[in-house]
Formats: C-alpha cells, structure tokens, sequence
C-alpha cells in the first residue's frame, strides 16, 4: 500500500509523536493485543489547538505508518486532508478521556480475550500478582452502556474513571491513560498482564492474595524499577525490537 507521505506537513515534534504513536500500533499487534481493525490508540498534539492523532479506520494494526495516521479534532473532524476514513465513534472514549484530563497524551484501549474476560468477572481485578498491585494502585470501572458511540456516555465515563490510570471497562475490554506513549503502553503490558494471570491463577488451585497495605506503596515502587523513568525506561528497547522486525512504521 502506497502511503504519502506528510512529514513536509507536520512540525517536527507532530511528526515524531506519529512516529511513536505508529510505533505503538505495530507494538500492540506483535504483542496479539489487536481485535482486527475495531480498537483505538489515540494521541494529543501538544499545543492549544486540540488536535489528535488516531488510527485510519480499516487498517490492520501492522499496517498503520507515521503518515497514514489521520489528525482530527475533538469533534473527529480531520485536520489534514487524509484518503483514509476515521471512526467518530471509536473516538467517543478516547475523546471523553482527552477532554477531561490534560495529564494524558496518550490512550489506549483493548479488547483482548483476557482482559474481557476480567472485565466480566464480578471481582474484577484480584491482587494476585506483583503486575495486580500496580493496576490496582490506579483502577476504576465503568459499567457496559453498549456500543460506546453516544456522546451522552461521556460524562458518566469521566465520572467514573477520575484521575485513575487504568480503567476496566465492564463487559468490553481495558483502557489506560498514560502521560506519554510509551507510559501508556508499558500500562497496558501490566494491565494485559495482570489479567492473564488472574485467568490462569483462578485455573488452578486456593488463591493467596496480596496484603492491601502492599499496594499503598506500589507507585514509589514502580518510580523506583523504572529511575523514575516510567515506560521512556522500556521503550528504547521496544523500539529496537520493532525495528528488527519492521522499520515501515516510520514512513
């Protein structure tokens, strides 16, 4: 598929936040987390304009490069001429999110097998693992109102998730708000993670759980593994990773 590209269009902080974001969607589909073209990774343009940056709806997670990335408004309006379709209601989460919290650049949303699974479970998110204690640390749920496609869903679904990190969407799936992409990602890999550990621990035989007091002390914890990094600890290697596999994502 031939792509043009818009580097010449775009300020050189836009175009490396594409770079990044392009790099995220190839991350997800190698790590099988896709469900096909129907979930979102979204990103804030920095500057007062409101402007983000989402998937061309209809192509494959592995397909998606730093150009054909479509920049739309909080509406979904596109900002730059684009020959590929956007899905206003893929946005409605994502722009519920954006608009209520100026902390996040990046969202992330899932439909893994895993993570619905846990959604449905009335206990949601159990403290059964080191990677549990993380979520927990941030977690808040909305219920299943259907297909998230009306507006008036939001203010229920920024309600409900404050200033939390991670959010189990019941019913549906996971999503994580990160203050970067590379924050978002390494937040969904614990969260995807936590769930399938729950999966298998519930598997087998009687559960222990975590000490509640343990989770109190998570986030000096994680400052600490990461140098106070967060996820721009990991991604450098991430990105090595995919460059061994693909480099097309930077096009």
């Amino acid at each position: 598929m031939e792509i043009p590209s818009v580097k010449h269009l775009v300020s050189a902080e836009e175009w490396q936040l594409r770079v990044d974001l392009a790099a995220c969607y190839r991350l997800v589909a190698a790590y099988g987390w896709s469900d096909l073209v129907f979930t979102h990774i979204s990103a804030r343009i920095p500057g007062p304009e409101h402007h983000f940056l989402i998937n061309p709806y209809g192509l494959m997670f592995d397909e998606i490069t730093a150009s054909s990335l479509v920049k739309v408004d909080q509406q979904c309006n596109k900002m730059i001429e684009s020959p590929f379709p956007v899905n206003p209601a893929g946005f409605v989460i994502h722009s519920a999110v954006h608009e209520a919290r100026d902390d996040v650049q990046c969202v992330l949303h899932t439909h893994t097998r895993a993570g619905v699974a846990v959604s449905a479970q009335k206990c949601g998110v159990l403290p059964l693992s080191q990677q549990s204690t993380f979520v927990l640390a941030s977690l808040a749920y909305h219920e299943y109102e259907g297909v998230a496609f009306r507006d008036e869903e939001k203010p229920r679904l920024q309600a409900d998730m404050g200033r939390a990190n991670f959010l189990m969407l019941r019913n549906h799936g996971l999503l994580v708000a990160g203050k970067s992409i590379a924050d978002a990602f390494l937040s969904m890999y614990t969260f995807e993670a936590t769930c399938q550990i729950q999966l298998s621990a519930q598997a087998g035989g009687e559960l222990v759980q975590v000490n509640p007091a343990i989770i109190k002390g998570v986030a000096e914890a994680m400052r600490v593994q990461t140098g106070g990094m967060g996820g721009a600890f990991v991604w450098p290697s991430l990105i090595r990773k995919l460059d061994r596999m693909d480099e097309s994502y930077k096009l």
